[in-house]
């Protein structure tokens, strides 16, 4: 391997060590910092929260928006049950808030006695987050339905198949319903009508909103989103909780030019979206909504009124996500109800050309093989049979720049004070046996896109969370459990006082094997400095990866160990053809 081509994967390699520790020196003591303060956060506004009076909260809308009042009502008023094969909870009666969403799919942790994901909060918890509708008037003196207004059921559960209706009349001559459907996943549907006795027409305009008190713990890395955001014009829009407080007034308001979209508050696994009507043209909103505790919004509000006429009736239909941001649900819901790239509410990042299509693909394995750690290991194949020709190639070019040592050792003996002349013959000779110095890179070009596109497989999606391979490998989507430093869980103490990089589990010491092997393949270059870095690298990958999912830390080893085999038989076949 010449020095050119050396010097290409050195400075590849190094960029990479550079963004390995970036993610382990300075990503990882922020993540700490952030969680100590979005705690603290948090038990201040519970702290705060119990010395507070609830009061009667009240929500309205305007053609220009959804304005929210200052105070929280008392939970006392009557709910509805919601009995849903995924999902549990109930809706206050008053102001119909869909203000309790437990996932019972999920738990906290993999611990059988964990609690499910209570996702939605009610407004009488330490930190409410619920989703309201409603209907805001834009002519004429008629009071809208708000938070206190007390809705009047004709069942008391709420189930599939068993959609419940509400009613509530406003005394002066209009007569609200609602009729709420879940199906057995995360959607519930919204079909709302206002019927008129009045003598005179009023326009109305229909609104939704998702509200979240206190700003939540989020990862704080750029790979991934967590806040607010939504699909407008079929583009993506994300807007962090601290985008929302720098806002001038607090509101990004947003008006697409055609009709439908969606929009939503979004963590790493959980969504809470609403999807109005997508023939009906709409306005969005980001809020900060401010006062004594953080308040973040996201709402809609039909761009143009609807006229109801005496003795007529007006209707609109919109549907609130409230669950697991699963793949197969997105798209679904996508396909079913035409809402634009419902699937971005999964952040696959830039790579989404290679990190979703890659995802499919590892999770149809699943479907086959039973297990994900064997699935990425059967996906690691598919993709090394892909790349086969350009790595058959690149490996031949290695093998010939092998068995071509001696004579490039004797070029540059030859030739050591005119390098001009050395590099001269040396291109001769590479011209002559056919050779592409470069060609030792693609191996190494190939891999990053594909590594990176995996590791955002494992990190976002939720069909990865708590998966497991064997063994102690109990959750592909987090780092190796066990550590070197107490002889991998024998010694009866724990080493989580160790910074998280110096915990080397099994799988990434395996690695660093496996990489060290697969660089005895390759010629040592002549340079005793760049020898020396060689030599650490795998060393220093070790200690890096020892941060990373298991799942990536597992593709590595078994492409590695694939490389290696390849690698060797080629080179095997090269030497009997010489």
């Amino acid at each position: 391997m010449n020095p050119e081509n050396r010097n290409m994967i050195l400075a590849i390699t190094l960029s990479m060590a550079v963004l390995f520790g970036w993610q382990v020196f300075v990503v990882g003591p922020e993540l700490e910092k952030e969680a100590a303060r979005q705690q603290a956060v948090a038990e201040m506004q519970a702290e705060e929260a119990g010395k507070a009076t609830p009061q009667a909260d009240s929500a309205s809308a305007t053609s220009s928006g959804v304005t929210v009042t200052e105070s929280r009502p008392a939970d006392n008023a009557p709910r509805i049950t919601i009995d849903a094969p995924l999902v549990s909870g109930s809706i206050s009666l008053a102001g119909a808030r869909i203000d309790d969403v437990m996932l019972k799919g999920y738990r906290e942790t993999q611990s059988e006695d964990s609690p499910f994901i209570q996702f939605l909060q009610k407004t009488s918890s330490d930190l409410p987050y619920f989703a309201e509708f409603g209907w805001a008037a834009g002519s004429g003196n008629q009071p809208m339905p708000t938070s206190d207004s007390l809705w009047v059921a004709d069942r008391q559960t709420l189930a599939p198949g068993a959609p419940v209706s509400l009613s509530w009349d406003n005394g002066k001559g209009l007569t609200f319903r609602r009729t709420l459907s879940i199906n057995d996943d995360y959607l519930i549907t919204v079909d709302d009508s206002v019927e008129s006795r009045l003598e005179a027409p009023v326009t109305l305009f229909p609104y939704g909103l998702v509200r979240r008190h206190g700003t939540p713990p989020t990862t704080g890395i750029y790979i991934l989103h967590e806040g607010a955001l939504g699909v407008f014009d079929e583009t993506l829009r994300e807007e962090d909780y601290d985008d929302m407080k720098d806002a001038d007034g607090g509101v990004i308001d947003v008006a697409p030019e055609g009709a439908g979209g969606w929009i939503g508050i979004t963590d790493k696994y959980w969504l809470a979206a609403l999807v109005p009507d997508q023939s009906v043209r709409i306005n969005y909103a980001f809020k900060s909504l401010g006062g004594g505790e953080d308040r973040y919004q996201v709402d809609y509000i039909a761009a143009e009124g609807q006229l109801l006429q005496p003795g007529q009736v007006v209707a609109s239909k919109t549907r609130l996500f409230a669950g697991a941001k699963k793949v197969s649900l997105l798209d679904q819901y996508s396909k079913e109800f035409g809402i634009p790239n419902f699937d971005l509410a999964i952040d696959f990042g830039w790579f989404y050309f290679l990190t979703k299509p890659f995802f499919l693909v590892i999770n149809w394995l699943y479907g086959i093989l039973g297990n994900f750690g064997v699935a990425v290991l059967a996906f690691t194949v598919i993709v090394k049979l892909v790349f086969y020709p350009l790595a058959n190639k690149s490996y031949r070019s290695m093998g010939k720049m092998r068995l071509m040592q001696p004579k490039i050792q004797q070029i540059r003996e030859k030739h050591s004070e005119d390098r001009m002349a050395m590099n001269r013959e040396m291109m001769e000779l590479y011209k002559t046996e056919k050779i592409n110095p470069a060609a030792g890179c693609l191996p190494v070009l190939l891999q990053i896109p594909v590594f990176f596109a995996l590791y955002k497989v494992l990190f976002v999606t939720i069909e990865m969370r708590h998966a497991p391979f064997f063994g102690w490998i109990t959750d592909l989507s987090a780092p190796d459990p066990t550590s070197v430093f107490n002889l991998f869980g024998l010694l009866p103490y724990s080493v989580g006082f160790l910074p998280p990089f110096l915990q080397l589990g099994i799988w990434p010491i395996l690695m660093g094997i496996s990489m060290f092997l697969q660089m005895r393949l390759n010629p040592a270059p002549p340079d005793p400095v760049q020898a020396k870095i060689f030599q650490f690298m795998p060393l220093i990958f070790t200690f890096l990866l020892a941060t990373f999912p298991a799942g990536l830390v597992i593709y590595w080893t078994w492409n590695n160990l694939l490389s290696m085999a390849q690698q060797w038989y080629i080179m095997r076949r090269i030497a009997k053809e010489s």
